[in-house]
């Protein structure tokens, strides 16, 4: 597992040495693949992208054989393409370097340890994700709530959270509809999840009826 089937500089490497890595590359692609969609939700073309993407890596590490660094910096460009124009989860980056590491492994002839730690990334990751250790907090919610200006948010809603949450913090202020609303962004910990909707009832009657937003995950710019 841990010997390279190429023992050549790129000159001296054989058709059937570059099929035997491209299959081993496809191969860890899809076991990456099919991991990350029944485990999280992803789109069909990052799916296909994370499949041919050890292929993609194995190709460029093979033409720059005789220098490695070379190789390498050139493979990690490939993998930050996609978050350079929209945002990426962090489950996201890590699958893409996941694949990365196989391109690279079958890229030096080690197709047989890009596979088994293919598979050994996904059993942990599969693993990691089933255990409570790093499981969210049942009570935490993220409040975005929209006031008129005229409204002094200093205050406005302390003795709310003094009632229904255990802390909170203010973690965000920023100005909508042309500075004629005001948005907050609050991160709190319920006292009791069955008293949400009378909270946000609380809420309402506060800020004249204008949007309440609660929601159990971070906004998309902490998530990372």
């Amino acid at each position: 597992m841990f010997s390279s089937i190429l023992t050549e500089t790129v000159s001296g490497i054989t058709f059937q040495q570059i099929l035997i890595c491209f299959c081993g590359s496809i191969c860890s692609g899809l076991i990456i693949s099919l991991f990350y969609r029944f485990s999280m939700r992803a789109s069909r073309a990052f799916l296909i992208t994370t499949a041919i993407l050890p292929s993609i890596v194995m190709t460029v590490i093979m033409m720059v054989n005789g220098n490695l660094g070379v190789g390498i910096a050139v493979a990690g460009s490939f993998s930050l393409v996609r978050f350079r124009s929209m945002e990426g989860r962090s489950s996201d980056i890590a699958v893409i370097f996941a694949a990365m590491a196989a391109g690279l492994a079958c890229g030096m002839g080690y197709v047989t340890f890009a596979m088994v730690i293919s598979l050994m990334i996904c059993m942990a990751g599969w693993v990691l994700s089933h255990l409570n250790l790093f499981g969210q907090n049942q009570n935490l919610r993220f409040l975005s709530i929209t006031i008129p200006e005229d409204l002094n948010f200093a205050d406005a809603f302390q003795d709310l959270f003094a009632s229904y949450t255990k802390k909170s913090r203010l973690t965000e202020i920023r100005t909508i509809n042309l500075g004629s609303l005001y948005e907050l962004h609050y991160e709190v910990t319920l006292n009791h999840p069955e008293e949400e909707k009378e909270f946000m009832d609380q809420i309402r009657t506060r800020n004249g009826n204008l949007t309440v937003r609660s929601t159990l995950m971070a906004p998309v710019s902490t998530e990372l």
